[in-house]
């Protein structure tokens, strides 16, 4: 094992590379708050969507300081859950279009949720890649609109059944993740959220082995290719079947800092979810 201490503007990382693993420790006062997002997808009515807020309302969970909740409805919930949710969880959208808005039917654009006061957005989703065909190209353009107009990003990344099974998960994030980085030049307002694709909705979940293994990756190819100060500030979240039973031990993992959860945030379990990060202060 080698390991080399290094020293980026006076803050102290050590970086331990064994069997090509990369491990960022940094000091407390960098510490990277935990990062819960609940993706509703295309689920619910106004009955079912305000049972569902009131559950929230109600939950005994972490205060700001220790995790930020970001809940996504679908579009036509989003000015209602808005509305009636606790003022220390927030609100995002699940997509916004690439550029200002006009003769684009179906479309949402980032202007329109700015003015909603809607702050978050998320990006990039494996099933908007994959149904819809959405390049990482298109993608980051989407991100790098969104940030200018002043939202939050969750952008999304992640790989497929078959390209973990060939071996070139490393490849296909690092991919994804230049794509957008090519587009930006800060990353104070996106969180990176990892979703291998064969583990969305299946019930399969990367073991936290596998998922420290890719967020370690994707810190160490941002530390190279973006810089130091990004590697260690930026939040990268895991997304893939995540739930209250997973939630613990994924979240031990050093560089797993969050989820973005999909079914589970439906249920009252997503509030075991969220209480997960208390791991973090242990």
């Amino acid at each position: 094992m080698c390991v080399a201490e290094l020293h980026h503007k006076n803050k102290a990382f050590w970086f331990l590379i064994h069997h090509h693993q990369f491990f960022v420790t940094i000091e407390k006062n960098m510490a990277r708050k935990f990062f819960v997002g609940g993706n509703w997808k295309c689920n619910g009515t106004v009955d079912e969507v305000k049972k569902i807020v009131t559950t929230l309302n109600e939950a005994q969970v972490p205060g700001e300081d220790v995790v930020e909740v970001v809940v996504s409805p679908p579009f036509v919930f989003l000015p209602t859950v808005k509305g009636l949710l606790r003022p220390d969880f927030h609100v995002a959208a699940q997509n916004c279009w690439v550029r200002k808005g006009g003769a684009f039917t179906g479309e949402v654009s980032a202007e329109m949720l700015v003015n909603l006061g809607i702050p978050w957005v998320i990006l990039g989703h494996s099933e908007r890649r994959q149904l819809l065909n959405e390049s990482s190209e298109f993608v980051a353009d989407k991100v790098a609109y969104a940030l200018s107009q002043g939202l939050k990003v969750i952008a999304c990344i992640g790989e497929t059944l078959e390209q973990r099974e060939a071996g070139i998960t490393k490849d296909v994030v690092s991919e994804q993740t230049k794509a957008i980085a090519a587009k930006i030049s800060n990353w104070d307002n996106v969180v990176l959220a990892y979703e291998p694709v064969w583990a969305i909705g299946t019930g399969k979940v990367a073991t936290p082995a596998q998922a420290q293994e890719v967020h370690v990756d994707l810190r160490k190819w941002i530390h190279d290719n973006v810089s130091p100060n990004v590697a260690a500030s930026v939040r990268i979240i895991y997304g893939g079947s995540v739930n209250g039973g997973n939630s613990k031990e994924l979240a031990g993992q050093p560089d797993v800092d969050g989820f973005l959860v999909g079914g589970a945030s439906l249920k009252p379990e997503f509030i075991d979810i969220i209480n997960a990060a208390t791991v973090k202060k242990n």
